[in-house]
Formats: structure tokens, sequence, C-alpha cells
């Protein structure tokens, strides 16, 4: 019988001694901006502790959250494709450590490390997948069923271990962005859901696995 290999866990600090120069660590303050829209994209970013979102305004001035990062994530990597200015903006939700790769380090690693090379392309390509989900969760559910989602995605629903999680703080007007919806719709949800029992306060949030019968609810 042939079994599949699994994939070794990516070992960022064995990543970021083989990037050597061309890289910096940057400390950055709750809602402090990593980069903004519109700057020059030069350098991919790396969560060594914290989290970030990525906001994208329109020319309208109508703004959305398209995606909340953690440790162990990369953003700005659209800059390898040879985009030249950021088309979103990172700002960090709490206190983090990150580090910047000059985009010519972060290249020349790409074509130096073939184990790396492959690790990034699996990263990238469950990144889409999410993106391409978020998409049909946009277009096709309703604004209780996205904010549902969103809590279960940032509880890391079906992980290993985390039966019972606890979502990082993070603001109703962070979630009205991410949901599409007002921060007033926003809270009357998590009211509701609280009530029936899919989340807690508990020093912190709490999401309960029964939380995925708003999503799969018809």
């Amino acid at each position: 019988m042939i079994r599949e290999q699994a994939t070794p866990p990516f070992d960022s600090r064995n990543f970021l001694r083989k990037v050597g120069s061309g890289k910096a660590t940057l400390t950055s303050r709750r809602s402090e901006v990593v980069f903004s829209q519109g700057e020059p994209s030069d350098a991919v970013f790396y969560i060594l502790e914290g989290k970030v979102k990525i906001t994208v305004i329109s020319k309208q001035g109508k703004g959305a959250v398209v995606a909340v990062l953690e440790r162990g994530d990369f953003f700005g990597e659209a800059c390898l494709t040879g985009q030249l200015v950021r088309t979103s903006t990172a700002t960090s939700i709490e206190a983090s450590t990150i580090t910047r790769i000059q985009k010519v380090a972060m290249i020349r690693v790409l074509h130096q490390e073939p184990r790396f090379s492959e690790l990034f392309m699996s990263y990238l390509l469950s990144r889409n997948l999410r993106i391409e989900e978020d998409l049909v969760d946009q277009l096709f559910n309703s604004s209780e069923k996205r904010l549902a989602r969103i809590l279960l995605l940032l509880a890391h629903f079906g992980k290993e271990g985390r039966p019972e999680p606890v979502v990082p703080k993070i603001s109703q007007g962070t979630l009205a962005e991410m949901v599409g919806t007002t921060r007033s719709r926003v809270s009357f949800f998590m009211n509701k859901f609280r009530k029936l029992g899919f989340i807690d306060y508990n020093g912190g949030l709490e999401v309960h696995s029964s939380l995925l019968n708003v999503v799969l609810h018809d």
C-alpha cells in the first residue's frame, strides 16, 4: 500500500536564516499600518507574531476587509508577480512582529531552495482556494451565514485539538467590514448566536462547533 507522505511543517527560523541579507524585523503596534494601498510594491512580509488585516478601498471610498492573517502567514506576495504598487492596505490588529523581505531576496531564495519553493507554492494555492470560497460566500450567502463562517474560520474550526476555540480579540467593526454589512447587524447576530448557545463571552469570544448549524442550515 502506498501512503502519501505528510508535508513537514514550515520552519520559519530556517527559512529566514537562508534569506540572509535583504530582510528586516519590524514591530508593529495595534492599528499601525504596515503598508498602504498605492505605495510601491517591493517586499514580501511574514508574520512571526500577531495578526494583520488586509483591506481595500474603492475609488468611491468604500472599504472592505479581505483577509485577517496571523502567525505563519505571508502577505504582500503580489510583488513577485510584477505588481508595481500595492492594491491593498495591511494594518496590525494587535501588537505584531513581522519580517520584511525584499523582493530580490525572496526571489533568490525561491530559486535556490526548491523545498521552500514547494511549501510557498502550497501556501499560495491554499490562500487562493480560501479567496474563492470567500467570493462564493459573499455572492450566495446571507450576512448571518457569512458572519458564522468567518467566526469559525477565525477560531480555526476543524483543526485538531481545538474543539471549543476562542477567537482572538477583533472588533465588531472589523467583523462588519469582513462580512460586508453594518456593525449593528453584526451586533444583532452576535447576540442571537450567544442566546442560542453557539458562542460565549468568557474572557474572550468562545466559538462552539454548534455554530456550524448556521452555515449548514438552508
